[in-house]
């Protein structure tokens, strides 16, 4: 982590705005933390290697993701996804057919290992084709739209 680094998350993007190696936190920061005191904070984190940091994050703005979601398919998304290839459709598919099923299941499917199967399923949620549940994922409005106008079109 460096200060001024961003992070796309579920609550928005989240900035770092500082970074400080600290010896032993003061009671604010511990509290801050969720600890009682600095010294319970030095506890919990007994007999683990490293420093500790105090890092500083705030909320930038909102998820650029949700927005994208409700935006129309144009050309440029089409080609971007038959550079990836030809799995985004395959995977877009199946999250169409099974809303909700749980990532394993859905790599299964495929005879994939879930963790990059996530990976991929991350970039088509980048593209707003995507949302996730607490379970599953779903497609988005957008990622609806691309498999309609795949499906009209025969491509």
């Amino acid at each position: 982590m460096k200060a001024g680094s961003r992070q796309v998350t579920s609550i928005g993007v989240i900035e770092v705005t500082s970074v400080a190696r600290v010896d032993v936190p003061d009671e604010a920061d511990a509290r801050a933390a969720g600890y009682a005191s600095g010294e319970a904070v030095l506890r919990a984190f007994a007999g683990r290697p490293g420093d500790l940091y105090r890092v500083a994050l705030r909320v930038a703005g909102p998820d650029p993701r949700v927005a994208l979601r409700a935006v129309p398919p144009d050309d440029a998304l089409f080609e971007r996804l038959d550079r990836m290839g030809r799995w985004t459709y395959e995977v877009l598919a199946a999250i169409a057919a099974h809303p909700g099923l749980r990532a394993p299941d859905l790599a299964a499917s495929f005879g994939r290992e879930t963790l990059p199967f996530k990976r991929d399923v991350r970039k088509l949620k980048a593209l707003g084709l995507t949302e996730s549940l607490p379970v599953g994922y779903r497609l988005s409005p957008r990622g609806a739209a691309v498999l309609e106008r795949r499906a009209r079109t025969g491509e």
